[in-house]
């Protein structure tokens, strides 16, 4: 079979995948209202190519947090790798350093964080749940400093899982981590606040991004608080249903950041267009999770690798017909909402 777009692997890898595993991975909160707007409002932003541009050669090449990559199309972290391959999140980091870029690994992972390190060839981040035991979290957080991760990824938005109606039709419960000795790895510590990014920030010399924030208030107070980039992130649909998507959430983020730090997108990009829109709304990186879970299944570390090239040559193709050969060409003047 042939794959042309990222959602031509869809439907393959949820035909090889366990029908409970697919929906973990599927699913959303409540109604699944989040879910679907976040690939909805895409269809809303038009585009303003301009002509005669010399793009005989479009560069994607970029670098988050000073690390480069091929583009600026990561890896969002994303729990049990292992339902979609035996080899899980390894297999993963071998597709995603083939396409040269990078992995945001989730700790909560069906294979321990220094496999995963020795297993790829591409930059890492760490994406960091906090539990009630502070011990478990400086743990993993020293253990990702020593095996080479180059960030700490904070996920703010889950003070309680959401109301995954899919898994509680289906009787599912989420395995343990591989990284840590939890026995329920969705009770997360539901009193942390924003002076716990101090402490975390105390515990390692590597910068912290804070993945969740949809709000201006919140950008500040991140910043505040010490934060070296911010993820704008919704949690794909999976926490709170109702909540405004990552795309409507991503301008006022940017304005209230007034440069001082990275921002990064992760919500729903399918397509290269996707990509260079959200780009054109401030974003410095996307960060793509479900379509590489997708390829992850259907074809191990090349499936990984060919949706991250698809996406890297659909991204490339745009910036051509938009007339912006670079990602610095790529200004809010290209679109119109």
């Amino acid at each position: 079979m042939q794959y042309f777009n990222v959602m031509d692997y869809e439907a393959p890898a949820q035909v090889r995948m366990n029908a409970a595993h697919w929906d973990y991975y599927a699913g959303g909160s409540g109604d699944e209202i989040t879910l679907h707007a976040n690939r909805a409002i895409f269809d809303h932003i038009r585009l303003r190519p301009r002509m005669l541009v010399d793009v005989t050669t479009c560069d994607t090449s970029t670098s988050v947090l000073g690390c480069p990559v091929s583009m600026p199309i990561l890896v969002a972290p994303t729990a049990q790798h292992g339902f979609a391959h035996p080899e899980g999140e390894c297999e993963t980091a071998r597709g995603v350093g083939q396409a040269g870029t990078l992995l945001t690994a989730s700790s909560v992972s069906s294979r321990r964080l220094e496999d995963v390190a020795a297993a790829a060839s591409g930059p890492l981040w760490f994406q960091l749940y906090v539990f009630d035991d502070n011990n478990i979290t400086i743990d993993v957080v020293q253990r990702a400093e020593q095996a080479g991760y180059k960030a700490i990824v904070l996920t703010v938005d889950v003070p309680r899982f959401g109301n995954r109606e899919r898994d509680l039709r289906n009787a599912f419960h989420l395995p343990a981590s591989a990284n840590f000795d939890v026995p329920d790895v969705t009770k997360l510590k539901p009193s942390l606040t924003w002076r716990d990014l101090a402490w975390l920030k105390s515990l390692t010399s590597l910068p912290i991004l804070v993945k969740g924030v949809l709000t201006a208030e919140d950008t500040i107070l991140a910043l505040e608080h010490g934060a070296d980039g911010i993820v704008v992130s919704n949690h794909g649909g999976r926490q709170l249903d109702g909540a405004i998507t990552s795309l409507e959430a991503l301008p006022e983020v940017v304005e209230a950041s007034s440069g001082r730090c990275e921002i990064y997108f992760d919500g729903g990009i399918r397509r290269g267009t996707d990509v260079i829109k959200t780009l054109a709304l401030g974003a410095h990186a996307v960060l793509v999770g479900r379509p590489v879970l997708w390829g992850l299944a259907v074809n191990g570390q090349e499936g990984v690798r060919h949706v991250l090239e698809l996406l890297r040559n659909e991204l490339e193709l745009a910036m051509a017909l938009c007339g912006a050969p670079t990602l610095k060409q790529i200004t809010p003047a290209l679109i119109r909402r």
